[in-house]
């Protein structure tokens, strides 16, 4: 690549970025089916013409915010996951994680949390399907645990979207709750995690996986 194209991408890239800076800033008071196009352009400082370079619309621009959020956090989330120690320690080191990172990132957890229910297809489809991948990697990894012998594909799947659907509520309490109330926070998602986690080690109780409990 020449130089003259390097400066190019970087100078799209940013471009790119900044379209995204301005959403999310002004997605703190709105929801996206809301926004306008030349509302986001004004902000980052670009011409109308510029945001159709990176984005088709708002709700490919919603989608991207959706990656940037959530994209980062499958390799954080696997290398807990990877990590020694039974199922609860990784489990409570994952309440750990999310929390750091909706702290971190208050603004684009809120906007997932918004719109993760909202009016735009697209984007509640790009959270979905991101929410789905987290709990497939969360049932490979149980899937690696001794305690999951004789467990069906389906059950760990139900299992880890269980741990995944308790990490979304983590982080949108933890949006809620603030600075002052975090530990708290934390504790009571830990406390639930356990409740799960016991659960779990009951499954395969005579007619409990069957849904028809004991006799």
């Amino acid at each position: 690549m020449s130089h003259t194209a390097g400066i190019r991408q970087t100078q799209k890239l940013r471009t790119r970025q900044a379209l995204l800076d301005a959403a999310l800033v002004l997605l703190e008071h709105q929801s996206l089916s809301s926004l306008g196009l030349r509302e986001v352009t004004r902000a980052a400082g670009v011409t109308p013409t510029a945001f159709y370079r990176h984005f088709e619309d708002t709700a490919a621009l919603g989608v991207a915010l959706v990656e940037e959020t959530l994209g980062s956090l499958h390799g954080l989330i696997g290398a807990v996951l990877a990590e020694t120690g039974d199922s609860e320690e990784r489990l409570d080191r994952s309440v750990e994680m999310m929390a750091r990172h909706v702290g971190a990132q208050p603004a684009h957890f809120r906007f997932i949390a918004r719109e993760q229910h909202g009016g735009v297809g697209p984007v509640r489809a790009a959270i979905a399907a991101q929410l789905l991948r987290f709990a497939e990697e969360v049932a490979w990894a149980l899937g690696q645990e001794p305690e999951a012998a004789g467990w069906s594909e389906e059950d760990l799947l139900m299992l880890g979207g269980l741990y995944v659907d308790h990490m979304v509520i983590t982080a949108s309490a933890l949006l809620e709750a603030g600075p002052a109330r975090e530990r708290e926070v934390i504790r009571v998602a830990r406390r639930r995690l356990r409740l799960v986690t016991i659960g779990r080690a009951h499954w395969l109780d005579e007619g409990w996986a069957n849904g028809v409990g004991r006799a």
